[in-house]
């Protein structure tokens, strides 16, 4: 006799198929907030992949501004009939996620629709802040008892690995980019350490390349650092919300590996035993 395993909601299914990372650290959540954060993650799903899915960076602001509008019928109680809307405007009643943490992430992705790249560093970090720590901080909402993850140490962990998640998944990412011609290394950064656009469009590593990207890993590992300096006064309750960092860690040290070429198959390898990584640190309530 076969037993079938549990069907997975709509956007449980996406989250598996298309961000297996947060997917494995949503397993972690309790029961009775899982779901939510699968409506959380799939949410920024749509916006994250945009850009991906229109072939004018008009029609991708045309796109990020249903979601608004999305947002804001989710708020004024008209809810719109969509497989991810439905399930994520549950989550906001049931949680009382804050709206700003929304807007600044569609805010963010309105960078994506743009060919340039950041002018500087710090705005590389604004719009990993906007892009990545926004939907952490909602997801540290959706698991907190009491209110415990909308301030303090918990926010501000939560703050630092969004930041660090979305510089190791930028620099991971800039094979994939460098297809469409984009690019996220920062203006100024690679002014300095002497990148060449044509380089990273043909897919050509170079000593220029490695450092640039080092120097993002590092400001990435600094906010880890920062991030599990707070782990003590972090609620295990909202660890789950945290476990991306452990999964930044495991990709930091194959980017070292790899010498910060992007384009080594290593760097886009999952993690040996990620799964099992993940656990080990969730039982410790560590991240």
């Amino acid at each position: 006799m076969t037993t079938r395993e549990p069907q997975l909601s709509y956007c449980a299914e996406q989250v598996r198929r298309q961000d297996r990372d947060r997917f494995l650290t949503a397993l972690f959540a309790s029961a009775g907030r899982r779901e939510d954060l699968f409506a959380l993650y799939a949410f920024n799903l749509e916006v994250a992949r945009t850009r991906e899915m229109v072939r004018e960076p008009m029609m991708g602001l045309i796109r990020l501004q249903w979601w608004r509008e999305a947002i804001d019928g989710i708020y004024s109680g008209v809810v719109r009939r969509h497989e991810v809307v439905r399930p994520l405007a549950a989550a906001v009643e049931r949680h009382r996620l804050s709206r700003s943490h929304f807007d600044r992430l569609l805010a963010a992705r309105e960078a994506d629709m743009e060919d340039a790249p950041p002018a500087t560093m710090q705005a590389l970090l604004d719009y990993a802040e906007g892009s990545s720590a926004s939907l952490v901080l909602l997801a540290l909402e959706v698991l907190s008892q009491n209110g415990e993850g909308r301030e303090g140490p918990a926010a501000a962990a939560g703050r630092h690995v969004g930041i660090a998640w979305a510089l190791v998944g930028l620099m991971r990412a800039i094979p994939f980019h460098a297809r469409a011609k984009r690019l996220y290394l920062p203006e100024d950064l690679m002014a300095r350490t002497g990148v060449r656009r044509g380089d990273i469009f043909e897919f050509r590593p170079s000593p220029a390349l490695a450092e640039a990207v080092r120097e993002v890993a590092d400001a990435a590992k600094a906010h880890l650092i920062r991030a599990r300096a707070l782990k003590r006064s972090v609620p295990r309750n909202l660890v789950p919300a945290l476990l991306p960092a452990v999964l930044a860690g495991l990709y930091l040290r194959q980017l070292a590996k790899a010498r910060y070429d992007v384009f080594d198959a290593r760097v886009q390898e999952a993690p040996p035993g990620r799964a099992w990584r993940l656990a080990f640190r969730a039982l410790q309530g560590a991240y």
